[in-house]
């Protein structure tokens, strides 16, 4: 019953602005909830559509939309909503937009499919 508690618990707002702060506290949700491969990548120096990418893998399909969820919620809570969010009814890859931060969800074969990892890291 505790744990239920702590979910319903008011989290500390989030600065909108802060791109870095928010990176983290997305990867501390995924990480949370099991994803796999977790990364952090500042983006902002190769494109121009945002300043970090946060990515991670699911175990499967339903944890795919599970992980998105739980982003959406947790931050909801800290006062964030996502400018939009792609890819629900996908099976393989969701994408949550916090306009300067943007997270990337992926099954196994769709990550190792797109490759955003070799992509936009350094």
């Amino acid at each position: 019953m505790e744990q239920f508690e702590n979910m319903t618990e008011a989290l500390p707002p989030i600065d909108p602005a802060n791109a870095p702060g928010i990176a983290e506290a997305i990867a501390e949700v995924l990480d949370s909830k099991k994803a796999r491969d977790i990364k952090v990548i500042h983006v902002e120096d190769k494109t121009v559509i945002a300043e970090y990418f946060v990515l991670c893998t699911g175990n499967s399909s339903t944890q795919v939309k599970a992980l998105a969820g739980e982003v959406e919620f947790r931050m909801e809570q800290r006062g964030l909503n996502p400018y939009s969010v792609e890819g629900r009814d996908n099976n393989s890859w969701v994408l949550v937009d916090y306009s300067n931060v943007i997270v990337h969800i992926f099954s196994r074969e769709a990550r190792e499919f797109y490759n955003l990892d070799k992509l936009y890291e350094d």
